[in-house]
């Protein structure tokens, strides 16, 4: 298959695949006076989709906050709805009620914000998350971290560091072993882990739906003929991948918030 389209290409056609670059757009205008690392601050496509996405979690929440009643309406429903999610099985089922209300914020902010910069990526006209460039992870990554070492210095300002990297129960020569791999897992994997998951499910799920969709266009308008079946087929396998997208969206928001939930409880952990 992959012959007879290059002799297609050589006769005249040409496909047109995803590429990295489109993680890298041209800047959509520029601020001249404004100056970072020596280049005019520029606003790409990839940034206003994140506008985009932050305007509408205040306008949902708002919408839903507004007028607060005992029957709630379709925005209050759906606001609550978000709320006791992120409330029940994330923030209380793994701190507590006590510990899940002082972290409930920060974790409902994580959670809401991945959630719709990642779903950008199969809304028309935007096509692309919000979090698939680098800096949405990371920062998300930093938050998570300071937080999760927060939680821990409060509850244990002495034993935090002591009892993360040296475990309780451990003979003193194993330490020479244990104390660089826990300083290793706890403090330099736990964010680079969070960032790269993040990202690179978001970059490689729009890299699927780009190639499906564009190989749909290409085999029912360029190839034509009995190519067209060919399409038929790609565009069903975008169909299912942008499905699939949607689940991938929900899930990484959702082990985002978790996975910073259980850092901070075994920051805040009675051995610490």
């Amino acid at each position: 298959m992959a012959t007879l389209i290059a002799k297609t290409a050589e006769d005249g056609g040409e496909f047109h695949g995803p590429s990295i670059d489109e993680f890298f757009p041209d800047a959509v205008f520029t601020f001249p006076g404004i100056v970072l690392f020596g280049q005019p601050l520029e606003i790409t496509r990839i940034h206003l989709i994140q506008f985009i996405a932050t305007a509408a979690i205040v306008l949902i929440f708002w919408l839903g906050t507004r007028h607060m009643r005992l029957v709630p309406g379709r925005f209050q429903s759906i606001a609550e709805m978000g709320l006791d999610f992120v409330r029940v099985n994330i923030a209380e089922d793994l701190l507590g009620k006590k510990d899940g209300q002082r972290f409930l914020p920060i974790l409902t902010a994580i959670f809401f914000m991945v959630l719709f910069f990642n779903i950008t990526g199969v809304i028309p006209f935007m096509n692309i998350a919000g979090s698939s460039i680098v800096a949405v992870p990371l920062m998300l990554a930093v938050i998570s971290y300071v937080t999760f070492i927060y939680a821990g210095l409060k509850k244990s300002p002495k034993n935090f560091f002591k009892n993360a990297l040296f475990p309780s129960g451990v003979p003193w020569p194993i330490y020479f072993i244990v104390t660089p791999i826990e300083l290793i897992s706890t403090f330099i994997i736990r964010p680079v882990t969070l960032t790269l998951r993040l990202l690179m499910n978001m970059m490689v799920g729009h890299l699927l739906l780009v190639l499906f969709f564009s190989a749909t266009q290409f085999f029912l308008f360029t190839m034509g003929g009995w190519w067209s079946a060919l399409a038929a087929g790609s565009l069903a396998f975008g169909f299912v991948f942008t499905l699939f997208e949607i689940l991938v969206a929900v899930l990484q928001a959702y082990v985002f918030a978790l996975l910073t939930a259980v850092y901070i409880q075994l920051a805040v952990a009675e051995e610490h």
